[in-house]
């Protein structure tokens, strides 16, 4: 039935669809848990679509509409959010806290190996537990 629906529109209007689905996908529902509007079965996500299709349809880029969505709800209708001053955290903390991982596996795996080290005995302490070796026996 979408195939036939796909062939009765003219190829400006699969590839307009086509573009749509694609800017629908960058942009999240703003109701839904990270889902974007195309997958979302909200009917705010429904509005969106429509919105989307209907700045297509009266000539936008895809940049242009997103800009559009963006000024309209927010960096927060982005899935891929921009790197920015206010994004800092989201981008960068994953690396921060790898790199602490590795310095803590480091300096645990540098611990261990010192505490594993130990020191000869002294003349005088193999003396000694020489004496408490043959006491017992």
């Amino acid at each position: 039935m979408f195939a036939l629906t796909v062939l009765a529109q003219g190829p400006n209007e699969a590839e307009l669809e086509a573009r749509a689905k694609d800017v629908g996908h960058m942009l999240r529902c703003v109701v839904c848990q990270n889902q974007s509007i195309e997958e979302s079965d909200a009917s705010l996500a429904e509005d969106m679509r429509r919105l989307v299709r209907s700045r297509l349809k009266n000539g936008d880029t895809d940049a242009e509409v997103i800009d559009f969505m963006r000024e309209r709800y927010g960096d927060y209708v982005l899935l891929k959010p921009p790197v920015q001053r206010n994004t800092y955290i989201l981008w960068f903390a994953p690396f921060g806290i790898a790199l602490l991982g590795g310095v803590w596996f480091v300096v645990s795996a540098r611990r261990k190996h010192t505490a594993e080290t130990v020191a000869p005995l002294s003349e005088d302490e193999r003396q000694i537990l020489d004496g408490i070796l043959h006491s017992k026996e």
